[in-house]
């Protein structure tokens, strides 16, 4: 359990410095001092975590839910982390699906050629190439989903 403890310590943490100290203290309602016992490693403050209503309405306002996806890691459990942000609401149909489509599939293979100009694939390399298939694969839920509109 002390692993376990030390881990989502370090995870509510990122969580707190990724919002910030002082807007992580105006969302919470906690002061500095509060927050820094919920992710301090001090023996005196072992058994202190950040309340769950707490994290969620700091991940509300964060770039990645850091504690949900140490929880999830910790049961064995992958997320996938969707951060679109589409310039203009999509419209249009499956026509633009194709084109989406075929956009995405050129991002991919300009990041593979890209990989491969010294003939492996980096760590680094390989997480870019899984970003674009996520990216590719949720482009291909979009049309499925638009299809199965237009087939009704």
């Amino acid at each position: 359990m002390a692993n376990i403890g030390s881990y989502l310590k370090k995870h509510t943490e990122a969580l707190v410095k990724d919002v910030g100290i002082e807007p992580a203290c105006d969302v919470t309602g906690k002061s500095k001092a509060t927050l820094g016992r919920y992710y301090s490693d001090n023996d005196e403050h072992s058994d202190r975590f950040m309340p769950i209503d707490a994290v969620a309405q700091l991940e509300q306002v964060s770039s990645y839910p850091h504690v949900t996806a140490a929880l999830a890691e910790l049961k064995g459990i992958g997320l996938n982390f969707e951060d679109r942000r589409d310039n203009a609401p999509r419209k249009g149909g499956v026509n633009s699906d194709v084109i989406a489509l075929s956009q995405r599939f050129a991002m991919l293979m300009a990041e593979y050629q890209q990989s491969m100009e010294d003939g492996k694939i980096s760590v680094n390399e390989a997480k870019r190439l899984l970003k674009e298939t996520t990216m590719l694969q949720q482009v291909l839920v979009d049309m499925k989903l638009n299809l199965e509109d237009e087939s009704d």
